[in-house]
């Protein structure tokens, strides 16, 4: 059922060259005297603001970057050339500037200048397409401008982003970005915890997670573990100081029981746990939202009913079921660091995926949501859907009082 994985949390293709390239390998623009790195979402900002769509401009950009991407060297003048070649006379016509920073959103009493793209970020929520968001959000725009809106109080603001969603995409996605506006001022936060096996996508799929949402609190059981390794010395607990498919290494041959390799990776897991409640402990006392990711999340080894009353615990496991699917991302990752060469994880990738049995098997036990991950943007959508729809049912939630 799983399918190969993109290897970041961006739109980029299987074969995007820019993950093989390196960052001293960029293309620089030449402008006057100065030299800057070529950037595709720069191009896509500034062909939007021209009056191109979400689609259209990402395309552009992209088809600018393949042309010039054996290139050390390109000027202003070349781009600008080249862009009208591939998108016609419109990306030349500069487009009146944007009015819509002269519309104050009010609330409490303060005003802050409007912004499409805030609007934009906060739509993702409803888990709809990025730029399904921007095109909501600039409609919502043109139509304040058209009405000669100068000021609009946020409430009114949310109803306009829920009408537009509910009539564009429909009721279950309004429903969702209602939902996650109730827990932007939260009595408790919101920690997501994304467990999976070495390889499954957990740390792209919180990236992109996190963004769409707007959480800044993300952190990697790697990290955690990192951490611990400089606090606690290998002969104290050495299978820390392993990965998590061979900690079974470190242990004494009378621990490894008739397992080994699951016998070592529980070692791991149940230390790093501690560290994992730390930072979810940390989390509750800020009352702020997190998101957690690691090999280490183990259903069973964190007592979530101990959260019950203090944070919203939504807990995840990624899976990829297509051994291939593996190899590929391997492969991606040590294009990315060259400190984790890809046939380390290729020689051991049968204990990996015991480990992704182990982990499933958990989940089945513990009643843990399984993401298939066949497409990194489903995937996404998924994960949202089921934060969204897990918080309408813990929560006391009323659309009409929102709204």
């Amino acid at each position: 059922m799983a399918g190969k994985l993109p290897s970041d949390a961006g739109p980029k293709e299987e074969g995007d060259p820019d993950r093989l390239r390196k960052p001293s390998a960029k293309t620089l623009v030449a402008d006057g005297t100065a030299e800057r790195p070529f950037m595709r979402g720069i191009m896509v900002h500034s062909l939007m603001g021209r009056g191109m769509s979400f689609e259209g401009a990402y395309r552009v950009a992209g088809a600018v970057r393949e042309r010039i991407r054996t290139r050390p060297v390109v000027t202003r003048d070349e781009l600008r050339a080249l862009v009208t070649e591939l998108a016609g006379p419109l990306a030349e016509t500069p487009r009146e500037p944007t009015r819509g920073s002269d519309i104050a959103v009010t609330a409490r009493g303060r005003g802050t200048p409007f912004s499409k793209g805030f609007l934009s970020q906060s739509l993702l929520a409803a888990a709809i397409d990025p730029s399904e968001a921007f095109q909501v959000a600039r409609e919502i725009e043109e139509n304040l401008l058209r009405r000669g809106v100068r000021e609009i109080d946020r409430h009114e603001l949310r109803r306009l982003a829920y009408r537009a969603i509910h009539e564009r995409v429909g009721p279950q996605a309004a429903e969702r970005y209602l939902v996650w506006r109730r827990y932007q001022d939260p009595d408790k936060p919101v920690i997501l915890l994304l467990g999976g096996a070495t390889g499954a996508g957990k740390t792209a799929l919180a990236q992109e997670v996190a963004h769409r949402l707007g959480i800044a609190g993300l952190v990697s059981t790697d990290s955690i573990r990192q951490i611990m390794r400089i606090m606690l010395s290998r002969d104290l607990v050495p299978a820390i100081h392993a990965s998590s498919y061979d900690a079974w290494r470190a242990l004494p041959d009378q621990q490894r029981g008739e397992d080994a390799v699951i016998e070592g990776f529980r070692s791991m897991a149940a230390t790093v746990s501690v560290g994992v409640r730390a930072m979810m402990d940390r989390a509750v006392a800020e009352n702020s939202s997190l998101i957690i990711d690691g090999v280490s999340l183990v259903p069973s080894l964190i007592d979530l009913a101990s959260y019950h009353d203090r944070a919203h615990v939504i807990f995840l496991i990624v899976a990829t079921l297509e051994p291939e699917a593996f190899g590929s991302r391997f492969a991606a990752r040590g294009r990315e660091a060259v400190e984790r060469p890809p046939h380390r994880y290729v020689e051991n990738l049968d204990a990996i995926l015991r480990i992704q049995d182990y982990l499933l098997e958990l989940a089945e036990q513990h009643g843990v949501p399984i993401v298939d991950n066949v497409s990194f943007d489903r995937s996404v959508t998924s994960i949202i859907r089921h934060v969204t729809e897990t918080l309408r049912k813990q929560g006391d939630f009323d659309a009409a009082a929102l709204l």
